[in-house]
């Protein structure tokens, strides 16, 4: 987990002496200095994990909501990089931007939001850098300052400004729904469902971003870059399986590294402890991967027939530079599981041709979703993130049937 211990001051004049005027009253009467934690209230979008909003602990202050408006508040940030020994820059760094305020509002519990503009490419909205030496995503120590630019309204003080706002730590109820967990030598995530029986099971398979470095970062990252584990514990595809869990393992460097690491006989040791260890329709397991992990989708294929209901390779390496890591008689093996195939035609990173097309033309049967490129909600997303698609449930056959529902009806 990250550290955070910065203490976000309440900057604007009067804030480190806060002063209180009882409604009834006509002349200034000082308050007890009030200090208050704050969370940094994350979401995991297509574009990867972002801080949205600030909820500040007011519990018993009373603060009256109408009191409170958009200007209120305002909101500074600074990412950076927490380990020197990143090789290379860290792409994403940002120091003292403005984080500008969408909303100021206040919830039951005496929860205080502030609601922050956000979305894909919003100045220092991101918890995540990456570091072009090691090829890996960053997480960021985040800094942010909470400035009271006006005063509020609280049990009939009509003055009341915070002495002190403290920051304390991220809060994703998405991610923190996964719990960590290690065997076989992997770590890994694991969502489980909420309902009892026997049910199925969803292997996310993350791509090179998200590996780990020499021990360094733990295993949020692999839920942290995109939706792909995440889109299956929706309620929305938790419908679709009947409830299923979704387990995120983490490759200590790459995937694409299996000649000399083992990871798809390591991968087939963890599922088969998680396996043991819930309740786990075996008839029912399948596996999706990206990138890096579109690669080990098809290798733990090909490494295991007849063990996978279903498979969903999303922009595949089939051919990495010169080296093969994928063979015909690998890509035969697959034939006997359903398999569908996700690719961007334009993906500069993983060429389309060489590698998700071609796997498709030899997976007998296999099905592929071959998209321009990657545009979704209006965004365009660099050609190599087709897992954007899966994890919103997009691709669908010519019958309509959608890719979660699709996995959801294969069984052994």
């Amino acid at each position: 987990m990250r550290r955070f211990t910065a203490l976000a001051l309440a900057a604007a004049p009067l804030v480190l002496t806060a002063t209180a005027v009882p409604a009834q009253a006509q002349t200034l009467k000082p308050a007890d200095p009030t200090r208050a934690a704050f969370t940094l209230d994350a979401e995991v979008q297509d574009g990867g994990q972002q801080v949205v909003s600030l909820t500040i602990d007011a519990r018993g202050l009373g603060i009256n909501p109408r009191s409170l408006s958009d200007d209120a508040f305002s909101v500074r940030a600074s990412g950076t990089s927490p380990d020197p020994s990143v090789p290379g820059p860290v792409l994403g760094t940002f120091e003292d931007v403005e984080r500008p305020v969408a909303d100021v509002r206040l919830e039951r519990g005496g929860k205080l939001v502030i609601d922050l503009e956000d979305g894909f490419g919003t100045p220092g909205a991101s918890t995540l850098g990456y570091s072009l030496g090691a090829g890996r995503n960053v997480e960021l120590d985040l800094e942010y300052t909470v400035t009271q630019v006006k005063p509020l309204t609280a049990r009939g003080v009509t003055d009341f400004r915070f002495a002190a706002l403290e920051q304390t730590r991220v809060v994703d109820e998405e991610v923190e729904a996964f719990a960590p967990g290690e065997a076989n030598g992997l770590a890994y995530r694991l969502f489980s469902p909420r309902e009892r029986g026997k049910r199925p099971l969803v292997v996310w398979l993350h791509g090179g971003g998200e590996g780990g470095r020499e021990g360094s970062y733990g295993n949020d990252l692999v839920l942290q870059a995109n939706r792909g584990a995440l889109g299956f514990a929706t309620k929305e595809a938790q419908k679709a399986f009947g409830g299923a869990y979704v387990l995120a393992p983490q490759a200590p460097d790459f995937w694409l590294n299996d000649d000399a690491r083992g990871y798809s006989a390591q991968l087939k040791g963890l599922i088969d402890e998680v396996v043991a260890s819930h309740r786990v329709d075996t008839d029912r397991i399948y596996v999706v991967g990206a990138s890096n992990g579109g690669y080990m989708t098809a290798q733990l294929v090909a490494d295991n027939p007849g063990f996978f209901a279903a498979d969903v390779p999303i922009a595949a390496v089939r051919q990495y530079g010169e080296k093969l890591v994928l063979t015909d008689a690998e890509l035969a093996a697959m034939s006997g599981t359903p398999t569908w195939v996700v690719h961007a035609e334009n993906d500069e990173t993983v060429p389309f041709e060489p590698n998700g097309k071609y796997i498709a033309e030899h997976v007998d049967g296999a099905l592929l979703s071959a998209y321009p490129d990657v545009t979704y909600d209006g965004i365009t997303y660099d050609g190599h993130w087709s897992w954007v698609y899966v994890g919103r449930n997009d691709p669908a056959t010519a019958d309509g049937t959608h890719i979660w529902q699709w996995m959801a009806a294969q069984s052994l």
